[in-house]
């Protein structure tokens, strides 16, 4: 038996989860910009407390890699690995776009017909028309790899005229009036969510997919870009 405690933190929705066996058991979400790091502990002792289960009770941790928000991420993952430094437990962490592509497949399979072919492109938005993105199947298997991408009306042009594409996240909310093709679709209202996050960490557990403790680090995909105060003059 796999007790699971799962810790998303890569947009400005933070949630945590507890899973027995991929099997979703409490979800507590706070949907509030800036709010990981005050409220981060407070949802992973509230989700302990309503599941009835003790923290001892855990065989693993598990983390959204990113990308995502840089501040998210940092703070998501330092407290995933000072919990299993603790409890002497592995780390396990998932690709924020695939989880975000699990969660459409688990939610509505696109059906292809007629020799359609439908690709999922997840997005999360890295700031002006940019954005961290990658490409996978219709049964969300990962084909293009994670990369930071500048969004323009040119952009998946030569997948378009063959093939459909579906859009969702955060950074496709601001493509929806560049990318404007007829067979281009968008779901809204896809975050990155614990829910998942256990489901598909259980299937790394077992497989024995494993993060070293020591070296591990978020996948920011870009260094952090610090903001410049105004000038007050």
């Amino acid at each position: 038996m796999a007790l699971i405690l799962s810790i998303e933190t890569s947009t400005s929705v933070c949630s945590a989860a507890l899973h027995q066996d991929g099997v979703l058991i409490t979800l507590l979400e706070f949907h509030l910009p800036q709010s990981t790091a005050s409220k981060l502990s407070l949802l992973i002792e509230q989700v302990f407390k309503l599941s009835d289960r003790p923290p001892l009770q855990l065989s693993a941790v598990a983390v959204s890699a990113g990308p995502g928000s840089y501040t998210g991420l940092r703070i998501g993952v330092a407290t995933a690995k000072g919990l299993c430094y603790a409890l002497n437990i592995p780390l396990i962490a998932v690709n924020t776009l695939e989880l975000m592509v699990s969660q459409v497949v688990s939610a509505s399979p696109t059906k292809e017909e007629n020799g359609d072919v439908t690709w999922l492109v997840p997005m999360l938005d890295a700031r002006r028309m940019e954005v961290y993105t990658l490409r996978a199947n219709s049964q969300g298997q990962t084909i293009e790899p994670t990369e930071a991408k500048i969004i323009d009306e040119h952009s998946y042009e030569s997948w378009l005229e063959k093939d459909k594409i579906v859009f969702f996240g955060n950074g496709a909310d601001k493509c929806e009036t560049v990318i404007t093709h007829g067979n281009a679709s968008f779901i809204k209202g896809i975050i990155p969510s614990a829910s998942k996050l256990g489901e598909l960490a259980y299937q790394k557990f077992i497989k024995g997919e494993l993060e070293d403790l020591a070296t591990y680090e978020p996948y920011y995909l870009k260094d952090f870009m610090v903001k410049k105060p105004k000038s007050l003059v």
